[in-house]
């Protein structure tokens, strides 16, 4: 015996309610993550044309994080390491070739340095001699590899900016958590700085105006469904 057209319909109803419930709270989560987003975008801009402040020491390594710290604008000075510069793969406006890694000493720490680009098969200039001052923008560890491969450290294979792999390899101790993307500087054309990309995808809107859609999408299918068992019972 089949049941009655109104049970019959209320399943489907209120699953679609349902799901209009669920598409509702992942368009307000997209919604909050839009304005979320919006506000990083504002620190980090005004982070990159602040005026250089010292990076943050061993006693503040702890608290380093990509919501507060990254891309701030920094100046530490030291001397560079020579002879444990790391090539990591990259692909710039320039083409593709190698960022150039190397330490620097400032007596408490070492930071590495992303001294700059090099296109492949071209040799980079050795690190200035002597005591220097490095500006550029903090950026955070990059541990999950690129490209995608990960790191080979053994093979000195390097995709991504790994800043603990990258301190084990090169022998060095009391290494920052972090790494700084220096400025363009006058000098030799390559390594070349100041190539830094600051950009954050913003589809949050999209996929606001997505989930809103598909909810509307399931109101009026349940709609429809009520008002044909309404029609139904009314004969």
């Amino acid at each position: 015996m089949n049941p009655p057209h109104g049970r019959g319909r209320a399943v489907p109803v209120v699953a679609l309610l349902l799901m209009a419930a669920i598409f509702v709270a992942l368009g307000v989560w997209q919604v909050q993550r839009r304005a979320w987003k919006h506000a990083l975008i504002a620190a980090v801009e005004q982070r990159t044309h602040a005026a250089p402040v010292a990076p943050p020491g061993p006693a503040q390594w702890a608290g380093v994080n990509a919501q507060a710290d990254a891309y701030r604008r920094v100046r530490v000075t030291g001397h560079y390491l020579t002879g444990r510069d790391t090539r990591v793969r990259a692909v710039t406006d320039l083409g593709a070739g190698y960022w150039v890694m190397t330490p620097l000493d400032t007596g408490p720490f070492r930071i590495l340095v992303n001294r700059g680009f090099v296109p492949q098969a071209t040799p980079a200039a050795p690190p200035p001699a002597g005591t220097v001052g490095v500006t550029g923008l903090l950026r955070v560890t990059e541990p999950r590899g690129g490209f995608l491969r990960s790191n080979d450290p053994a093979a000195d294979r390097w995709y991504s900016r790994d800043v603990a792999a990258i301190a084990a390899a090169r022998g060095l101790t009391r290494a920052a958590p972090y790494f700084i993307d220096a400025d363009a500087t006058a000098g030799p054309p390559y390594p070349r700085g100041g190539l830094t990309v600051v950009h954050f995808p913003d589809n949050h809107l999209v996929y606001a105006l997505t989930w809103f859609t598909m909810a509307a999408a399931s109101l009026g299918g349940a709609w429809r469904l009520g008002r044909q068992g309404a029609l139904l019972r009314g004969r």
